[in-house]
């Protein structure tokens, strides 16, 4: 693999999507920087990375907190210049209205859009100084409609697209590629297959749910794109899903 003097940081970087988008740079010679609240359960995905012959570091960083935010994404651009920030936090709860605390509304808040805006801004900062590069955030479902006890989570999916859309109008023209995926159907995972399992008392076809890695070869191809023909906003979801 060719070494890119570049790096990587996805912020929310979780066991499937984050995980696979780290592997998708790493293999094209990324330096990819990982941060989620206990970094520690990185460590598997560092050592792959590293024994498939990329660069990975693990960090512990909680997104709510500016001054972890800042220091994180400073140390990143010190390694080496940085050209992608992914937020990818998500915060999916189920409450009907009348059991979503204050508690659980704020925390909902400011994991997935209070976090996307420290994370947006500080990538903003070094991008800038960097002369350009490509800030994602991933959006879902509950970012275009809110559910039936979704009302926290669809309000900060909602701010979240908010926040990704006037920084898109305010960044593309210095260079800096802002996009909003919105991941529209479950992620194929062991336990969502149980799951709809139980509720359903059948197996789920073979891709009918989304394949991490397939997400992360289109953040790669997103990132990719040329600056006269940027998307800001893509959804995704398979074939056979309903919409």
């Amino acid at each position: 693999m060719a070494e890119r003097n570049a790096s990587v940081a996805i912020v929310g970087a979780g066991d499937f999507i984050g995980s696979a988008i780290a592997r998708r740079f790493a293999a094209e010679g990324y330096r990819v920087h990982l941060a989620r609240r206990d970094g520690s359960k990185l460590a598997g995905l560092v050592d792959e990375i590293a024994a498939a012959g990329g660069q990975a570091t693990a960090h512990s960083v909680d997104a709510r907190k500016e001054d972890e935010v800042s220091g994180f994404l400073e140390g990143v651009n010190t390694a080496a210049p940085l050209e992608l920030c992914v937020f990818n936090i998500g915060a999916n709860v189920n409450f009907p209205i009348l059991d979503t605390t204050e508690r659980v509304f704020r925390k909902v808040w400011e994991m997935a859009c209070y976090a996307g805006f420290l994370t947006g801004r500080e990538a903003a900062r070094h991008l800038l100084a960097n002369g350009g590069g490509s800030i994602f955030f991933t959006g879902a479902t509950a970012s275009l409609r809110g559910g039936s006890g979704y009302a926290a989570f669809a309000a900060a999916k909602f701010g979240l697209r908010g926040l990704a859309q006037s920084m898109a109008r305010e960044l593309g023209p210095k260079n800096i590629h802002v996009a909003h995926l919105v991941i529209d159907s479950p992620v194929d995972t062991a336990w969502v297959r149980e799951r709809i399992a139980q509720s359903s008392g059948a197996e789920v076809p073979q891709e009918q749910l989304m394949n991490p890695a397939s997400i992360a070869e289109t953040y790669w191809q997103l990132h990719r794109q040329p600056r006269d023909a940027w998307t800001h906003e893509l959804d995704l979801r398979p074939f056979g899903e309903t919409w």
